[in-house]
């Protein structure tokens, strides 16, 4: 139960990361992240209201620190 929590706090905000770094767009990454995460509510593997706040919370912080990574690869060129 536990790693369920652990595991929905890291892997959706660094799948934003990664789909961030290959569409080179934060907006698709955000949209291919949330497919992902409502196909696995369809098929049953995230049960619970509070997994899926933890979902949004990660995908949020996932989609900020994104914002963060452009810009901070924009400044350098």
């Amino acid at each position: 139960m536990a790693i369920e929590y652990v595991s929905a706090l890291i892997l959706p905000g660094l799948l934003v990361l990664l789909f961030t770094r290959v569409t080179y767009n934060r907006l698709i990454a955000l949209a291919l992240t949330v497919g992902l995460i409502a196909a696995s509510v369809y098929k049953g593997y995230t049960n619970t209201f509070p997994l899926i706040v933890v979902d949004a919370f990660s995908l949020t912080a996932g989609f900020w620190l994104a914002a963060k990574m452009k810009t901070r690869v924009f400044k350098r060129t």
